[in-house]
């Protein structure tokens, strides 16, 4: 006779980075606006995924920014390991928000 049971999952959460940059204008940015965030993201995709803290989940246009998102296990190794790419995308102001622990904690860094 085969029995079920019902075991409570595992307990675990999701951290994640979000990265919003201001574009030019009110809407999706210039071509050359966009396809710099596509290229960051290329470049924070193989970085994150050769590091193995997470994963470059994509992005969003719109309202005249470019919203980054990326998720993994420690928002602060994420963090780490997009940092550089992050600050070297030019447009300004841009921020990143840190979402830590299952409480989803945000914490603010400005680019």
């Amino acid at each position: 006779m085969d029995t079920l049971f019902d075991f409570p999952e595992p307990e675990t959460h999701e951290e994640a980075v979000i990265a919003r940059y201001r574009l030019s204008d009110d809407q999706y940015g210039s071509r050359a606006e966009r396809e710099t965030i596509f290229a960051a993201e290329r470049t924070m995709t193989a970085a994150v995924e050769e590091a193995r803290v997470g994963e470059v989940d994509g992005n969003e246009f719109g309202g005249g920014e470019a919203v980054l998102y990326a998720y993994g296990a420690d928002a602060e190794a994420l963090f780490k390991v997009m940092e550089p790419t992050l600050r070297g995308v030019p447009f300004r102001p841009a921020h990143v928000v840190l979402r830590q622990g299952s409480r989803e904690t945000e914490t603010r860094v400005d680019l």
